[in-house]
């Protein structure tokens, strides 16, 4: 037996439906049977009071149905459907015994019957239902006009009735449950793409042909800024012209000219700064003549474009490292044979007063070539010889150390490591190397001003670092200082070799850091706010460093 069905637009109702209808008819009829037995009471009392008895039983199978229905929540089996028919059918045989055979209604309501159980019963049962429905309007007309040619008739017509209504209702149905499920999988597709378009890191803007918003995804939401959630119908061109100009010429090119974008950059302006977007326009048009609407796809490409520029400074870097290192082999050895052949002139007997002067003078400015030409082997040799656990926040330590025993750190620096106790694997030597070098910068900065300078340490997982760091959890390292920031003409090329604006500076100690970090496998960031362009000054090199073991030291 089928299952109770959920109604559908062009199937069945279901099951417990079209009992509460049959029950409904049911007592109908019943009512119509009492009123005629009470008509007839006087002059067959007997009939009528059969009649009555057979009302009532209908009545009690009908309450007793609507109790299992409604109150036990049971499945409705052949059981219980052939209790119902019965039912019915003494409901019928009484109404005949009442209004007579001649001009009898009971064809009609032997019709209205079967047609009923047709639907609610499956084919098998309902053939035994139309057989016995038969059998019982065979044996009343009998009983009353004995056997004629249109009973033979009216048994055909009842099988032909059973067998349209059943094939029909049997179609209706599987029309019905095809529609739920359609209906299903629609609901179940729609409510995936609600949850990939409200987790997804990209922006989803749809635009109607009037500038309405249609819909706006919650990260397209937080990646213009809105300032609350827009409601669908409401214009947004405006905005857009305010917010992101390209953004909102893009849409309104789909809009009036059906052009698509596939790959386009655009320049978002919030209340906390501008930064670069990526984006696509898809155009869709339902039929000819229709209204066009625009699905704008747009993400966030500030690291995508830092990342670019990281990757491209390394390329350089390394051009110039391989170049280095062949000047600086090339230029040593005669610079070597140069100091020693003056220093012989200078020792010998001839050698009067100036000639001592000016060779002491070569001898110097040859060491300072020789100790600029080491610096330049340094920057050629950054590699992470070895890979062993570090604590970090003892290597900041030891490197702030350093620092502070330097000649070049004025009294009053303030030199603080904070953070936690993280073990990374690493070069303990290159990444001490690194460190002294960026908390110099910051103090030699100042130009013998004191400032504060602060080393933080911390475990990161992968939402707090670049998307591009090939681990999922990471360290991060920052060294901030209150110094007088960094220019905005060497803002550009800080980690370029020989890019320096310090009196006697080779430029070569952020180069020579940047590539210590990309031999880790990790990425450098520099934020800095000269004097007079912000709240506050000073800048904040980031570092991150990628380990798949990063693990809290618990001593």
């Amino acid at each position: 037996m089928p299952g109770p069905r959920s109604p559908s637009r062009g199937g069945l109702p279901n099951l417990r439906r079209l009992l509460t209808w049959l029950f409904a008819g049911r007592a109908l009829l019943a009512f119509g049977t009492m009123v005629a037995a009470a008509l007839i009471w006087t002059s067959r009392p007997d009939v009528a009071f059969l009649v009555a008895v057979g009302v009532v039983l209908a009545l009690l199978i009908t309450a007793y149905g609507i109790w299992v229905i409604n109150q036990r929540q049971r499945h409705p089996g052949p059981v219980f459907l052939t209790f119902q028919l019965l039912a019915d059918l003494g409901l019928i045989i009484a109404l005949v015994h009442v209004v007579g055979p001649e001009g009898s209604i009971a064809p009609a309501l032997y019709v209205l019957l079967i047609a009923t159980y047709a639907v609610l019963m499956p084919f098998r049962f309902g053939i035994a239902m139309t057989a016995m429905s038969s059998a019982v309007f065979v044996a009343d007309m009998w009983q009353h006009t004995g056997p004629t040619v249109a009973m033979l008739l009216h048994v055909g017509v009842f099988l032909t009735v059973f067998v349209v209504v059943a094939v029909l209702g049997e179609r209706l149905r599987e029309a019905g449950e095809e529609r739920q499920s359609l209906t299903s999988e629609l609901r179940r597709v729609r409510y995936e793409a609600e949850v990939i378009l409200r987790n997804i890191h990209s922006g989803v803007l749809t635009v109607a042909w009037d500038g309405s918003l249609v819909y706006a995804n919650p990260t397209a939401q937080q990646l213009l800024g809105f300032e609350r959630t827009p409601v669908p119908g409401e214009t947004l061109m405006e905005m857009l012209q305010r917010r992101a100009p390209g953004l909102r010429d893009a849409v309104a090119a789909g809009l009036t000219q059906g052009r698509r974008i596939r790959r386009g950059e655009a320049l978002v302006e919030r209340g906390d700064g501008q930064f670069p977007i990526g984006l696509s326009t898809t155009t869709f048009r339902p039929g000819p003549g229709t209204q066009a609407s625009v699905t704008a796809v747009f993400s966030d490409i500030s690291d995508s474009k830092r990342l670019a520029e990281l990757h491209l400074r390394t390329e350089r870097l390394e051009a110039v490292a391989a170049l280095s290192a062949s000047l600086a082999h090339e230029i040593r050895n005669p610079l070597a044979s140069i100091r020693s052949s003056v220093e012989q002139l200078a020792r010998g007997a001839h050698a009067g007063d100036d000639e001592r002067t000016l060779a002491a003078l070569i001898v110097r400015e040859s060491e300072r070539l020789s100790r600029l030409l080491s610096e330049f082997l340094d920057f050629s040799r950054v590699r992470a010889t070895r890979s062993e656990p570090v604590d970090v926040h003892a290597v900041a330590s030891a490197a702030a150390g350093v620092v502070r025993a330097h000649p070049d750190c004025p009294a009053g620096t303030q030199l603080l490591v904070e953070g936690e106790h993280v073990m990374l694997l690493g070069d303990e030597d290159l990444l001490h190397r690194s460190l002294v070098n960026l908390i110099m910068n910051a103090v030699q900065a100042a130009d013998q001003e004191a400032v504060q300078v602060v080393v933080s340490v911390a475990a990161v997982d992968a939402s707090q670092a670049p998307r591009d760091l090939p681990a999922d959890r990471a360290v991060r390292i920052t060294v901030s200082d209150t110094g007088p920031g960094i220019p905005d003409d060497i803002r550009e090329r800080l980690f370029e070799p020989f890019v320096t604006r310090r009196r006697g500076g080779t430029g070569l100690g952020l180069a020579i850091v940047q590539r210590a970090v990309e031999a880790h496998r990790g990425l450098i960031f520099a934020d800095s706010v000269p004097p007079g362009q912000g709240a506050g000054q000073g800048t904040t090199f980031t570092i991150y460093l990628p380990d798949p073991r990063v693990a809290e030291d618990d001593s």
